[in-house]
């Protein structure tokens, strides 16, 4: 890895390295804080853990052919190199800012309240058309994950795009730091985190601690139909590039076609350029997901066809949005999280499907304490959404029930408070057919319900 000698890296971890003057000339081939992801050559960063304590693995990452360790503790004297730093997370954090600065590439920075994620998966996927891209893998968005997906970074690499999550103020300046983005993605301002974060002000100014370090020349592109985000001004120097379904944005869209669960169709206009796509994963939220990226595209050089392509090519994520067909029932896997933004967007989808509609809703978290009223405005909402079934878990999801019962007296409610009962009547769900939509927060643990389904 570029310029990452143990020397190079004690120094920038502000540690003190023990071995011999040769091997603290040699470059790590890799950095990893997992043991089982140890290969010969590696550096293993030793992290004290709520559950588990990285130093009791060692050993084990020597004799598997690591180069070196990284410390909290002094080991003494030791057959291999190691270094010994204060904080091994902090240690993380700063190697990462550190070698992404060597490698000069360009880096998307992707945050906001709803839709990271998927937004990211499109970006990469029209950049690809042009650029060898890294992406943020899975949920790797913290201050942890993103440093392990920067070290994912080769020399063969031409862009990275980096996903940014954060539930309290000071996380994105933290985040930031490492990544220093060109182009920083906003995708929206919602009612998340609020616990933390306490209304969507409070998330505004949070999200956009990210601002100060766009590196210079670099740029904002942001969702213009935000209430929050569309009163940005200039961003160190430079106007925002906005998108949305407004011809006053730079980048806009018309012409949707809702193609149920085979996707979303519209015309994306880029100034004068303009052009119709098929939008692989279905949603209006997905037309937003395709602007910011067809803006980000715009930015790099990309032509139309490029970014049509690349769109086109977009696949699904497990747990986003990912449409699952079984032998009776076509099932929409939504579960990975969950808020109200995304609740709402997520049984719109359901809503537009033929044939008869299942939602199996579950906690969201974090909302602070507006959690019940929240949690009966989903309900309220799914009241109006056509359902056959709604089927409500955990114990706010109480407040959900309760709502759309009031609000559809004929539509059919069960509430039930552990996800135990839940999977023991899927088969009989499955049965009946139709679309089933799975959506809660990650804690609720709804992959199960995804898992079960499947092998239905």
């Amino acid at each position: 890895m570029k310029n990452l000698t143990l020397n190079n890296l004690a120094e920038v971890c502000k540690g003190r390295y023990c071995g011999s003057l040769e091997q603290g000339n040699r470059e790590v081939m890799s950095i990893v804080t997992d043991s089982r992801q140890t290969e010969p050559g590696a550096l293993f960063i030793a992290i004290p853990g709520e559950r588990v304590d990285g130093h009791v693995f060692i050993e084990d990452v020597i004799a598997k052919g690591a180069l070196a360790v990284m410390s909290e503790r002094d080991l003494g004297q030791r057959p291999f190199p190691y270094i010994q730093v204060e904080s091994s997370l902090q240690a993380v954090k700063d190697i990462a800012q550190f070698y992404l600065e060597q490698l000069q590439i360009p880096v998307v920075g992707i945050t906001g309240s709803v839709g990271k994620t998927s937004t990211k998966e499109v970006i990469a996927s029209v950049l690809s058309q042009k650029f060898r891209v890294l992406k943020t893998q899975g949920n790797f968005n913290n201050e942890l994950g993103l440093p392990l997906t920067v070290f994912g970074l080769r020399p063969e690499h031409e862009m990275a795009v980096l996903e940014m999550g954060i539930n309290q103020f000071g996380e994105m300046t933290r985040l930031a730091k490492i990544a220093r983005p060109d182009t920083c993605v906003i995708t929206n301002i919602g009612p998340c985190h609020l616990e933390y974060l306490g209304s969507r002000d409070g998330v505004f100014q949070a999200k956009t601690e990210v601002f100060p370090y766009i590196k210079p020349g670099g740029r904002a592109v942001l969702n213009g139909d935000d209430d929050k985000l569309s009163e940005v001004g200039s961003v160190n120097g430079s106007m925002p590039l906005f998108f949305g379904m407004s011809s006053s944005a730079d980048v806009w869209a018309d012409m949707l076609e809702n193609h149920g669960l085979e996707g979303m169709g519209c015309r994306i206009h880029m100034g004068e350029d303009s052009f119709f796509v098929r939008i692989p994963i279905p949603g209006k939220h997905m037309v937003y997901n395709a602007l910011a990226a067809a803006a980000v595209g715009k930015c790099y050089g990309l032509n139309a066809d490029e970014i049509r392509r690349g769109i086109e090519s977009l696949e699904p994520v497990d747990g986003r949005l990912r449409m699952v067909k079984t032998g009776t029932a076509a099932i929409i896997d939504d579960c990975y999280n969950a808020n109200p933004v995304s609740m709402k967007a997520s049984l719109e989808v359901l809503k537009n499907t033929p044939g008869r509609k299942t939602a199996i809703l579950g906690d969201m978290g974090e909302l602070g304490s507006g959690q019940v009223q929240m949690h009966r405005e989903v309900g309220a909402y799914a009241g109006t959404c056509g359902l056959d079934l709604c089927i409500c878990v955990g114990s706010l999801s109480r407040h959900m029930a309760e709502a759309a019962r009031e609000t559809n007296p004929h539509m059919e409610v069960i509430y039930l408070e552990q996800l135990e009962a839940v999977l023991e009547i899927l088969p009989r769900l499955a049965e009946k057919g139709g679309t089933i939509l799975v959506k809660a927060s990650h804690f609720m643990e709804f992959h199960k319900v995804v898992h079960v389904l499947e092998r239905l």
